[in-house]
């Protein structure tokens, strides 16, 4: 049966820029929930201090839970080699924090979509960069998950695999054991595409979940997509909200993971209203996967 993890998605800024919140004070605040593990994030402040590293995971599991996967943000679709070199090197001590950390998943991205780049340029850069780090994960226990992304908080350009085609490209070119998907429903919408068909197209690769909701604040869905390019962070047309009440069919969702076995993490993106949004989206969870799993 699946177990649920949460992520700090309310806490970004507060956690990674302004350091108004320590780490400790979000494992404490979460530790209400009933959840089994927290998803980390690889650029929490704290954690550029690696003693805090085993401190973390040691404070975690004294709450009785545990930390499945890492949050972090490779770019591996820059045209310039050593930079990718670089990314490469990054994204390898993600995966040894995430072993410190007791965590079994390490997410990885393509890169930002880059006005210059054609599809098969940066299919190819991301799918090699990849590849570089797989090697390593596997020697550690990890396995790295690529989520069909719209964009990190703090990049400029969208997610170069955003586009269903795309992503799906990017994972039919690597074909390894420790390689998988983390699905996030979410995030097809903000492609301006359907969740749905794109679960059915990759959810035997999906090892790892990403459950939030998505509300339109305002306008169309293809409003969205035309002013997306080149804003830093997210748009103000979508928001995040209370897990069952948004755009997501969470009974489609579900019904197409189980019949593929799935049983892995899923980790809720939500409490952007707060604590008690978060509590209430972790019980609309529990329900639907007891509904689904419970043979």
């Amino acid at each position: 049966m699946p177990k649920l993890a949460a992520f700090p998605k309310a806490f970004m800024q507060a956690l990674c820029k302004d350091g108004s919140m320590s780490v400790s004070e979000w494992i404490t605040l979460a530790s209400d929930l009933d959840i089994q593990g927290l998803e980390w994030y690889a650029g929490f402040l704290e954690m550029e201090d690696e003693s805090n590293w085993m401190r973390f995971r040691k404070e975690v599991e004294s709450h009785g839970m545990v930390i499945p996967m890492m949050c972090c943000s490779p770019d591996f679709t820059h045209p310039d080699e050593e930079f990718r070199t670089n990314e490469i090197s990054k994204q390898k001590r993600w995966i040894d924090m995430t072993q410190t950390l007791g965590g079994g998943y390490c997410r990885v991205l393509s890169g930002q979509r880059r006005p210059e780049l054609s599809i098969e340029e940066g299919v190819t850069l991301a799918a090699e960069s990849i590849e570089a780090c797989l090697p390593y994960a596997e020697e550690r226990g990890i396995t790295l998950i690529i989520e069909n992304h719209y964009k990190d908080d703090f990049w400029d350009y969208p997610e170069f695999a955003q586009k269903m085609d795309v992503f799906c490209q990017l994972v039919d070119r690597i074909d390894h054991p420790n390689f998988g998907v983390n699905y996030d429903p979410s995030n097809t919408y903000l492609a301006g595409e359907d969740p749905i068909e794109l679960l059915k197209r990759v959810s035997h690769r999906v090892v790892t979940m990403h459950a939030s909701d998505r509300f339109l604040i305002e306008g169309t869905i293809e409003d969205l997509r035309n002013e997306e390019g080149g804003s830093q962070g997210y748009v103000k047309r979508l928001s995040h909200g209370e897990i069952g009440k948004g755009l997501n069919d969470y009974d489609a969702i579900f019904s197409e993971l189980k019949s593929k076995g799935f049983d892995g993490w899923i980790s809720i993106e939500d409490g952007v209203d707060g604590m008690d949004q978060l509590a209430r989206s972790v019980e609309f969870l529990k329900k639907k996967i007891a509904e689904y799993w419970s043979d």
